[in-house]
């Protein structure tokens, strides 16, 4: 089933039950919102799954045309997101333009950060900073929202925990980066609110792209209408799902309702090295750093930019048949209002 959070006035939105094609929808009646619904996963999923059952039948006369617009994220404030960089090819690269090594522990344990969870940007908002030379950048991610998850979590309990599947706009200023991390105290101002995709869905809504821990399928993004990346997610990813929810709660437990990220998505290509623009035939890249490191490595110096005022991103995932899953995320940067 696919769920969204219809914009209602209230902080945590109305929750929706989606047809599959994200053409119709109904106010879920099993939960208000999705939250309430993670709180008591066991008994209110079956009842939502009847629901979207009656939906697809065409059977409630309540229905309505679904528009990702008039959208929250999913879950518009989470208890907890944390964001991995499971694709350590991405890492590798950003660290090279730093000027900074790859350890060999990152090849065996993954990178986390906890991110900003109190006020995910809807699929349309746009990103409102106040200064362009902060380095603003995007990162197109797979993450996954989790149910309850015991402290020490083996990995079998982790992937048994994986309730929803979305999208993720994860916001990075990388000129800020630097300075920040080498307080030695980690991100924050340098990683504002991130968005989330119009719709989260059960893991059985990927069918066969879902192997139990990642998504087989390319992760599209578009910069000003242009292909930028089509990276396949399901490649490349050194920790899956399972894996980072486990790395999560090794010490802590984690709350219905947390959200866990792929960090961004990235690929070698077939010779090993870093992948090619999609301009010349390569899978492109999920984030702005990751082509200007392999233009500094190619030609010298970075020649994309970072984004500007009214630059517009797009992210999205279609199925084998061309669908969109989650909606799109559509974004555009622009200065905070007066």
């Amino acid at each position: 089933m696919k769920l969204a959070s219809l914009k209602d006035g209230s902080r945590d939105g109305r929750l929706l039950v989606v047809r599959a094609d994200l053409e119709r929808a109904v106010m879920a009646e099993s939960a208000p919102t999705l939250q309430a619904a993670l709180d008591d996963w066991a008994t209110v999923a079956p009842q939502l799954a009847h629901e979207a059952d009656a939906l697809a039948r065409h059977a409630r006369e309540d229905s309505f045309g679904f528009d990702a617009n008039h959208c929250h994220a999913p879950l518009p404030r989470a208890y907890q997101w944390a964001d991995g960089s499971a694709y350590v090819n991405h890492v590798a690269l950003v660290r090279q333009a730093r000027g900074a090594a790859v350890p060999e522990s990152f090849w065996t344990e993954p990178l986390m950060y906890q991110g900003g969870s109190d006020a995910f940007l809807g699929p349309r908002r746009s990103i409102a900073l106040a200064d362009e030379a902060w380095g603003i950048d995007f990162e197109a991610e797979v993450a996954v929202i989790v149910d309850d998850v015991p402290m020490g979590a083996t990995r079998a309990q982790a992937a048994t925990a994986i309730r929803l599947v979305m999208l993720v706009n994860d916001v990075s200023l990388r000129n800020l980066i630097p300075g920040e991390l080498a307080k030695g105290f980690g991100f924050f101002q340098s990683k504002p609110a991130s968005a989330a995709s119009p719709v989260a869905v059960t893991p059985d809504e990927l069918g066969a792209a879902w192997d139990g821990g990642k998504v087989h399928l390319p992760l599209l993004v578009e910069l000003n209408g242009e292909p930028f990346g089509r990276a396949e997610a399901g490649e490349d990813m050194t920790f899956d799902f399972p894996a980072l929810i486990a790395h999560a709660a090794r010490t802590r437990r984690l709350a219905a309702g947390s959200i866990i990220g792929s960090g961004t998505v990235s690929n070698r290509d077939a010779e090993g090295g870093p992948g090619k623009p999609v301009a010349e035939g390569g899978r492109g890249y999920s984030c702005i750093a990751e082509q200007r490191t392999v233009e500094t490595l190619r030609h010298g110096a970075a020649q994309t930019p970072f984004l500007r005022f009214g630059d517009r991103v797009r992210i999205e995932m279609h199925d084998v048949e061309g669908r969109s899953i989650f909606g799109a995320i559509d974004q555009q940067i622009e200065p905070p209002p007066d």
